[in-house]
């Protein structure tokens, strides 16, 4: 066995013995890193630090643990690791003169988005025109998850370098709902019965008082918005309930919601 161990792979100067031992330690080294990692995120979670910062950290710490333990596998093998390094400098070098400014710009913007927070895992924000709940900000890249379930992945850069919509950091948000009443109609009368819809609901908020505004004279129909204060996380339920209930009670009380329509005249 220790004959086997002794041999040489061909046109090199590493032995099997150093192969195995490499093996070892690459994994050896990913099973302490992942401990490790784990052990650095428990004790984060008796911090007063936010979940993403959290996050951020954990996966920066890991990422420096797997270059030591690649260091380390290459140091068994019987390479001089201050070559290595000197080699992966140098290539480095040479991939900043063609581009590595942007991933370098990528980190930055990263621990910029750890540390201001404009966006806060679980939080659902638009981004560069992409929508979805924040999963994770990591050294390169945000992760949002939409609705429908797919997972979208942003360069930082792009993150920090351009407006988020945050929609859920806000405690409340407004809910607004739009209707048409026919220009023949009592439109104070609307206005009263849509008010009174708003009200009848107890999950709209008090204060800001709801309120029902004309905001158009359209082709076919005097535009009203319906608009009420909620608490963020009510604020889908109540736009759909709204939405229903105005139609409704606009039917009951014979106020007309027109739709656009085209008269056609035939020439005899």
């Amino acid at each position: 066995m220790a004959d086997i161990l002794s041999q040489t792979i061909p046109y090199t100067t590493i032995t099997l013995a150093n192969v195995v031992f490499a093996l070892v330690i690459l994994i050896a080294g990913i099973l302490v890193a992942g401990f490790l990692s784990g052990m650095f995120r428990k004790q984060l979670k008796k911090t007063k630090l936010p979940e993403l910062v959290s996050e951020f950290l954990v996966r920066f710490l890991r990422a420096l643990l797997y270059v030591a333990v690649l260091l380390a596998v290459v140091s068994t093998l019987g390479v001089d690791i201050s070559s290595v390094v000197v080699g992966l400098s140098a290539v480095i070098g040479l991939v900043l003169g063609f581009g590595m400014q942007d991933t370098l710009n990528n980190m930055a913007a990263g621990v910029w988005i750890a540390t201001l927070r404009p966006l806060d895992k679980g939080e659902y924000v638009t981004v560069n025109g992409l929508s979805g709940t924040v999963g994770a900000v990591g050294i390169m890249a945000t992760e949002l998850l939409t609705p429908d379930n797919q997972l979208i992945t942003i360069p930082n850069n792009l993150v920090w370098d351009n407006p988020i919509i945050n929609y859920t950091r806000m405690p409340t948000r407004r809910v607004s709902v739009d209707v048409g009443v026919g220009y023949g109609m009592d439109i104070p009368k609307a206005i009263q019965v849509a008010l009174d819809v708003i009200k009848e609901d107890p999950r709209v908020l008090t204060d800001p008082a709801p309120a029902v505004v004309t905001t158009e004279l359209a082709d076919s129909s005097v535009n009203l918005q319906l608009r009420a204060w909620v608490n963020t996380g009510d604020f889908w339920d109540v736009k759909n309930d709204l939405t229903i209930a105005i139609h409704g009670r606009y039917g009951k009380e014979n106020i007309e919601i027109p739709f656009p329509q085209l008269d056609v005249h035939l020439d005899k």
